[in-house]
């Protein structure tokens, strides 16, 4: 029994069953989109560092922000384009523990981030006066590392209940990552407590966020009601409908997802519901929450003007 245990050594990525000449195709495209995740996620970190007019309780929820994305996408994206290339590589048991503890912890801090920016929204709007009082640096720095902590142990209590689990064959996971639920289905043994467990936190990490994130932004759409200007009010939807469709995005495919894992998706589609975690958020998240934004502008600006005289 306990060889049977220690029997799978490395596992498959099987990734996306389509031609090789699909692959080459697929290769660019993510190679070009993790690019951009990169850079415009370095930007924004790099403009915030930099410009001290930049370090407000906003900018530093989205310089975590940014660093979670690029941790995010650098976890999985590389494996996958080395996949594309040589579909046949395995990746090791160890390796693929590691990369599914990495995408749970970044997801799981990504969403109760998602809620904290949309809180600092909420206050700065609502509570102008006292905006400086409660977020204030201390309740900031709080905030987030309460984020990381939470990320980190819930996905060492998901990836502990994984090892616990016998693997003695197939090794193919159809997926182009190692996603939880496609290495769940390779076990040798029930795994009812392992989706127990997920769909609780799903309740509590997903369900409960969304939530949040949507009664912060309904008192946001009743401030904006209310602005007298015409052109004031329109910016600020426009703002506000951008952030609520990221939100929406990254919610929405994760509940359908692992809310309703025996759902009659197919595992290719699944498969596209998770390009929006591991490309589209990242990828947007940087357009829609800072390079849109008047006073990340400004800050270009004044960093290229510098340059220019120096």
């Amino acid at each position: 029994m306990e060889n049977n245990q220690t029997t799978v050594t490395d596992f498959i990525l099987l990734g996306f069953l389509v031609s090789p000449k699909m692959h080459q195709i697929l290769f660019g495209l993510f190679f070009l989109l993790y690019t951009f995740t990169l850079l415009g996620n370095g930007a924004i970190l790099g403009l915030i560092c930099l410009d001290s007019r930049l370090h407000t309780p906003m900018y530093f929820f989205l310089s975590q922000l940014a660093i979670v994305d690029i941790s995010y996408a650098s976890n999985t994206v590389p494996e996958m384009l080395v996949n594309l290339l040589d579909p046949a590589k395995p990746i090791s048991f160890a390796g693929c523990i590691m990369q599914t503890y990495f995408f749970l912890v970044f997801a799981l801090i990504e969403c109760l981030l998602l809620v904290m920016m949309s809180y600092d929204r909420y206050v700065a709007i609502c509570h102008p006066l006292r905006y400086s009082i409660i977020m204030s640096w201390g309740v900031c720095i709080a905030l987030a590392v309460t984020s990381w902590a939470c990320g980190s142990l819930l996905a060492l209590v998901h990836v502990l209940l994984l090892l616990r689990l016998p693997f003695c064959g197939p090794r193919e996971i159809n997926h182009f990552f190692c996603e939880i639920l496609s290495v769940l289905k390779l076990a040798c043994a029930d795994i009812w407590l392992n989706k127990l467990v997920i769909f609780v936190a799903c309740v509590f990490i997903l369900v409960g966020p969304l939530c949040l994130v949507l009664i912060s932004y309904t008192r946001i759409l009743g401030a904006i009601l209310k602005i007298q200007s015409g052109e004031g009010r329109k910016k600020a939807f426009s703002t506000c409908s951008s952030h609520l469709c990221v939100v929406g995005l990254f919610f929405g495919s994760a509940i359908i997802t692992y809310m309703a894992p025996n759902s009659r998706n197919s595992e290719e589609q699944q498969k596209i519901l998770f390009l929006f975690y591991s490309f589209f958020n990242p990828t947007l998240n940087p357009l829609i929450y800072s390079l849109r934004n008047a006073e990340v502008k400004g800050a270009l600006r004044r960093l290229l003007r510098s340059e220019r005289q120096g």
